[in-house]
């Protein structure tokens, strides 16, 4: 296909689902010299075209990309580990690749041929794998395989990746297995029986990994390791512990290192050296030796599964590396602001900070309204992101600008509407891909506090939604001492709010945490920090 010979790196999963092959896979490709062109593909078998449509507390948190892309969330793991910009071209779902199919056979591509699962369902995974290498120019391509070894929707991606060996040859092709080593308090040990079966089901589909990596609670010791390896025909050097990090999910490539991952890549697939992780490292120890902490309030309706904001509390791990603090997040389920159980006052006592996040939908509305207006006339540090600028808009202008029905068309259709649906978007029933989705440019206004945390005139954030301030309201706002710090080319899109005269209040239309790395933390999620630590 290519002249140059491309590394393939496949990651399975087995026993149970959860186990966190988006971060090991991740971990694993932080070990990979940086410069070599890694693409990370997530093959994916549920029949949704692409998660954007899922309840986050069922799927947690929808991860957009630049291009537009709503993609699960392992690829945020890819992007704050590696560093890269992942593309939504890269996401296999098994709703993608029948929908391919489909259309290849109803336009006739297949010549009359019968149309099956195998070969064409592996056939066309191959055909999609290829081209996203050749088009990215890859050096290594990383293959996350959702779900668990012996599930019927995954068996295609399977039956796909077991052909890369005989396609690219061994030495190009490694495959790595991630399996379950559960903990019996009974009996007070960890028992290997189901990893051995779990490995004993790959190879019955022609797999046998190259590296199986345990999941425990705690540390796969050497005789287990060995009496593993016996088991399942490998050597123990094979077998890596992929035990519980309480302090941080950053420290797993510090342990793959230890374990030897790499070094088993290396001699496997021919690389050449190894990357210096000593940056990372130092950051790693911030966050487990902090020399202070703060406790900052997250104010959503999801709180249930706190997947459900996974950006926003890795994007607060990194500005608390980069702060040596360590954040400690207080959860406030604002539906029970909303439903009097508690007041505003009462629920972010003891915060320093409060966040209000994105989120869909009329449940727990005014509980974070009655949050916003409390941070607003505290003086507490407020970050509002997405829904959380509307929100701050609407409060605002109830509160401060007299209207008292002000509210959002999405939530009351009789409202004043200070937050409306986009013009283009109105006549547009479709969920998937209706919004405004992806990286747009925002132009910062002069002597604001978000120039001065950007530290320049234009920024690009990722966006995921489909109301606005509506801008028959952009006068009364700015005269009641509003600013909008940040506009859209046009000046009719309002990207980023913020009080002059509030410690911190500052709210953005985009996702700034969907671009926050440890090595480099969003900067309003920086700004707020430090805010929060005045």
């Amino acid at each position: 296909m290519q002249e140059k010979e491309i590394k393939w790196i496949i990651v399975t999963g087995g026993v149970l689902s959860g186990l966190g092959k988006g971060v090991a896979t991740a971990s694993i490709g932080k070990l990979l010299p940086k410069d070599k062109k890694i693409v990370t593909v997530k093959c994916d078998g549920y029949l949704n075209v692409d998660p954007g449509t899922m309840n986050p507390i069922e799927h947690g948190e929808v991860f957009v990309l630049d291009d537009g892309g709503e993609v699960d969330m392992d690829f945020g793991h890819y992007e704050r580990f590696l560093g890269i910009t992942c593309k939504f071209s890269w996401n296999l779902t098994s709703g993608k690749i029948f929908n391919n199919v489909i259309e290849k056979e109803r336009r006739g591509d297949y010549l009359g041929k019968t149309i099956q699962i195998f070969p064409h369902l592996s056939e066309e995974i191959k055909a999609q794998l290829f081209q996203i290498a050749a088009a990215e120019d890859a050096d290594v391509m990383m293959i996350e395989i959702g779900g668990t070894v012996g599930d019927i929707e995954n068996s295609w991606f399977l039956e796909a990746a077991r052909q890369l060996k005989k396609t690219f040859g061994s030495k190009n092709t490694a495959y790595i297995h991630l399996t379950y080593i559960p903990y019996l308090d009974n009996v007070g040990e960890l028992k290997t029986k189901p990893a051995q079966r779990d490995i004993s089901l790959l190879r019955q589909i022609s797999i046998t990994p190259d590296i199986v990596i345990c999941r425990a609670r705690e540390k796969v010791n050497d005789k287990l390791k060995e009496k593993l390896a016996k088991m399942t025909d490998l050597d123990k050097e094979q077998i890596i512990s992929g035990h519980d990090i309480k302090d941080t999910i950053y420290e797993i490539p510090l342990n793959f290192q230890k374990e030897g991952v790499y070094k088993i890549l290396k001699e496997k697939l021919g690389l050449e050296k190894i990357e210096d992780l000593k940056e990372w490292q130092e950051l790693v120890e911030k966050i487990k030796h902090p020399s202070r902490e703060k406790t900052i309030a997250i104010c959503g309706k999801y709180t249930d599964l706190k997947d459900s904001y996974a950006s926003i509390i890795e994007a607060l791990k990194h500005s608390g590396a980069h702060t040596d603090t360590r954040i400690n997040i207080k959860w406030i389920e604002t539906t029970d602001i909303e439903n009097k159980d508690i007041t505003a006052q009462e629920a972010l006592k003891g915060a320093e900070g409060v966040i209000v996040p994105g989120g869909f939908g009329t449940r727990g509305t005014e509980g974070k309204i009655e949050v916003i207006k409390y941070a607003r006339q505290n003086n507490i540090p407020f970050l509002g992101l997405c829904f959380g600028l509307q929100l701050a808009v609407i409060e605002f202008a109830r509160n401060v600008c007299g209207i008292e029905n002000a509210g959002s068309t999405e939530i009351d259709k009789d409202c004043e509407p200070v937050i409306c649906i986009l013009p283009e978007q109105a006549k547009i029933m479709k969920k998937g891909g209706t919004m405004r989705l992806g990286s747009y440019e925002a132009i910062l206004e002069e002597g604001s506090r978000v120039k001065e945390i950007y530290g320049t005139t234009i920024v690009h954030e990722r966006h995921r939604h489909r109301y606005e301030v509506n801008p028959k309201y952009h006068a009364i706002l700015k005269e009641k001492g509003m600013v909008f710090s940040g506009m859209n080319r046009e000046k009719t899109l309002v990207e980023f709010i913020e009080l002059p005269n509030h410690k911190f209040f500052i709210a953005t239309q985009a996702h700034p945490e969907l671009k926050s790395r440890l090595e480099k933390p969003a900067p309003l999620f920086l700004g707020f920090v430090k805010a929060c630590l005045d």
